[in-house]
């Protein structure tokens, strides 16, 4: 039984924004920060499953799981039990300085399930974010090496370290530097190389002529990538390309770290994105799904690498608190015990098929559907004829995000039914066939592989 048994979804009772949505946002706007990118005017109530309900009674569909974040759905039974349980003994005590064994359970299931071989050592944060800065702070620590090396397209997080990483958007550094200095960016896989089928070296020659030019690859200590380029627009990289990263990073002995902050927590139908490669990180970084919605954020490292630091050399007041360590023990077991892994490759696959019909239909509109399980982007023919899409999606009930220059991506939770697909992809044949009458013949040329900015992003 959920709170909307016997209603269809979506369920729009009133025109969108409803009147108490605008109550919301005219008082949101009056205190919070006007740094906070707002995608359209939704004020969600409640939850169950794949299913929101707005402060107005409007029921939506919610394919973007809160940025990719409510793993299991909202309010699962199962997550939510074991929230209750924990608040009720014990909030929080900081397992910097004292022994919480919920801590110790959560690093146990995140190391036996991390895509490492051999002994690894955890450690907890609060966010994505934070996980990446203590990522940063150990691979230049366990090297002695002070440069690192990301990715055009990349987002990584907003302080100051995971920041320098990320290359989505000029704004996001504007105003803000100067920025961790050792941080050089090369080109990710280009997605019009991968939907063409034809080579992809663009990253190996930029790396040769930054290994020639400015950097010795002796003194990088880390490559951060994302298996699956996750606010850059979705890209997901042809078959042995991060293989071939792999090689080049150890032909120099430079760490591989893996960020799965948005691609991880079995999102692709594999518990770990760079499962699907065959590729082992030597650092894996985990937040978003982690804890179903919980503040709760992991760097799982190579037993080697985390012993070279020593006592006090980093930690965490709140990271790793007790609350959302049991939101992320009960949804490891969610997705192992009821199957989310397969149910996720399958569901995934009618959605990519669903939706290339759709591109079918609108060849003009729609110029690339990409993605693997419930992490896909369709690229649009420019960014604005993508935020109709969105709009368009958002008014019949449908809750999407943009990503990238130009892409609307679909994360719904790993839970989402056949049923609700199948519903997600009438409403986006709907929207897309109506943006396309609306604009008609100006639509703006395009194609896959132009360079992506991330839309809004967060950790």
């Amino acid at each position: 039984m959920t709170p909307f048994d016997g209603r269809p979804v979506p369920d729009l009772r009133t025109e969108l924004p409803g009147p108490r949505t605008g109550e919301v946002v005219q008082r949101d706007h009056a205190v919070t920060s006007p740094s906070l990118p707002r995608a359209y005017p939704f004020a969600p109530l409640r939850g169950s499953g794949s299913v929101l309900e707005d402060v107005d009674g409007n029921l939506f569909l919610d394919f973007n799981a809160g940025i990719a974040v409510n793993a299991t759905g909202h309010a699962h039974p199962r997550v939510v039990e074991a929230v209750q349980q924990q608040a009720g003994e014990l909030l929080h005590y900081s397992a910097s300085d004292f022994f919480l064994p919920i801590y110790s359970e959560t690093a146990e299931a995140l190391a036996r399930v991390a895509p490492i071989s051999g002994p690894t050592r955890v450690f907890l944060t609060n966010s994505g974010a934070e996980a990446v800065e203590g990522a940063l702070k150990l691979v230049r620590h366990a090297t002695g090496r002070s440069e690192v090396i990301s990715f055009y397209g990349a987002f990584h997080g907003r302080t100051y370290g995971a920041l320098s990483l990320t290359s989505s958007k000029a704004k996001y550094h504007a105003g803000f530097g100067p920025l961790l200095p050792g941080v050089h960016h090369v080109p990710y896989a280009d997605p019009a190389k991968v939907a063409a089928g034809e080579p992809d070296t663009a990253t190996f020659d930029a790396l040769e002529r930054l290994f020639r030019h400015d950097v010795d690859p002796r003194e990088v200590a880390a490559v951060f990538v994302e298996p699956i380029q996750g606010e850059g627009g979705y890209i997901v990289p042809a078959e042995g390309w991060l293989r071939r990263l792999r090689e080049v990073c150890d032909e120099h002995g430079i760490l591989l770290v893996a960020d799965e902050v948005q691609c991880g927590m079995g999102r692709t139908g594999r518990m770990w994105a760079i499962e699907h490669t065959g590729v082992e990180p030597d650092v894996l970084i985990s937040a978003k799904g982690l804890a179903s919605g919980l503040p709760l954020g992991a760097f799982v490292a190579r037993a080697e690498l985390m012993e070279s630091w020593g006592t006090g050399t980093h930690g965490s007041t709140y990271g790793g608190s007790p609350v959302p360590c049991a939101a992320a023990l009960a949804t490891l077991a969610v997705i192992e015990e009821e199957g989310l892994l397969e149910h996720v490759a399958t569901v995934g696959e009618r959605v990519l098929e669903g939706l290339r019909e759709i591109a079918e239909r609108y060849p003009d509109v729609v110029v690339d559907v990409r993605g693997v399980g419930l992490m896909i982007g369709v690229q649009l023919c420019s960014g604005p004829v993508a935020a109709m899409v969105q709009q368009a999606c958002f008014q019949r009930g449908l809750l999407v995000l943009e990503a990238g220059e130009d892409v609307v991506r679909m994360s719904p939770p790993l839970v989402v039914t056949a049923e609700q697909v199948e519903t997600a992809l009438r409403i986006v044949g709907e929207a897309v066939g109506e943006v396309a009458d609306t604009v008609g013949p100006d639509l703006p040329s395009g194609g896959p592989g132009r360079p992506a900015t991330a839309a809004g992003g967060g950790r």
